[in-house]
């Protein structure tokens, strides 16, 4: 990747944090650590991977994305508003009665394409849109991106051992492996561990990567290109709660808001990571 496609999606991410925290502020309630774990991922995806549409969000071409930790609504909606398909100003708008985006992704919002949420779903879903594309001889991707917790859902299996079986090539799945879910560290709650082992026992192509280095990022992503006759899933290592000091690697911002003077504090490290990154450009 070159230095200025770097830059240009380390920027958008910083965006995308910022808006993940004015949503879940302005909410008084929301998912920020889960969010901010695959601000990088969403990024890459929507604005170096993806054909997508702002302006024809429905088009029937485009790939298609199944946030099946649906919990981590807030990235999907930052990065969307980041992208152009509502205005910035909605995020803040997040969970209040009437408003277009609700805690939870919803298939109204111009850019989702699944409504999601119930854990252990959101994969089956992106398996019937792959299996719906190869019917069509239609070359959209599918991507969908799972918790690590989720995987203790049998449901997952179920869809993991589906589209080994009919082969679905035109399907990724991302794991965004944090290591933590709502109560506590996934190996001492229910271990999914080995997360590669099994999935590859599962006729899946296996790619590990690094989610908050977007040269790897690209690195894993150009490897899914190249894989024919199976689906392949990326487990990436992330930090949950990335790019705010006091909320990474803190099961307790799984689901937490943060008050005023925490969301003060975590908008002045991402302002001033901001401003390190423009000055650099």
């Amino acid at each position: 990747m070159d230095a200025v496609l770097r830059k240009q999606l380390q920027i958008h991410a910083c965006h995308v944090r910022m808006g993940i925290l004015d949503g879940v502020y302005h909410a008084k309630s929301g998912h920020p650590g889960g969010s901010l774990s695959i601000a990088d991922l969403v990024t890459y995806l929507y604005f170096n991977r993806m054909n997508v549409y702002p302006d024809n969000p429905d088009y029937a071409g485009r790939d298609r994305l199944v946030l099946s930790k649906g919990h981590t609504a807030p990235a999907l909606y930052a990065v969307l508003a980041e992208r152009g398909f509502f205005p910035m100003d909605e995020l803040k708008s997040l969970r209040h009665i009437g408003a277009m985006l609700q805690g939870h992704p919803c298939i109204h919002i111009p850019g989702v394409d699944m409504s999601s949420g119930s854990l252990g779903q959101g994969i089956s879903a992106a398996c019937g849109m792959a299996l719906a594309g190869k019917h069509r001889a239609e070359d959209f991707q599918v991507y969908t991106i799972l918790g690590d917790g989720e995987l203790e859902e049998g449901q997952v299996w179920e869809a993991a051992m589906f589209a080994a079986h009919y082969g679905l090539d035109n399907l990724t799945a991302i794991v965004d492996n944090n290591g933590l879910q709502i109560d506590g560290k996934i190996t001492e709650v229910c271990s999914p561990e080995p997360i590669p082992d099994k999935f590859a026992a599962f006729g899946w192509q296996v790619i590990t990567m690094d989610a908050h280095d977007f040269d790897d990022i690209d690195r894993a992503f150009r490897a899914v290109e190249v894989v024919t006759g199976q689906p392949t899933v990326i487990i990436q290592k992330s930090v949950k709660g990335k790019g705010v000091s006091f909320m990474e690697n803190q099961v307790g911002w799984h689901g937490s808001a943060p008050n005023a003077e925490q969301y003060q504090q975590a908008m002045q490290e991402l302002q001033a990571e901001l401003k390190r990154l423009e000055a650099q450009a």
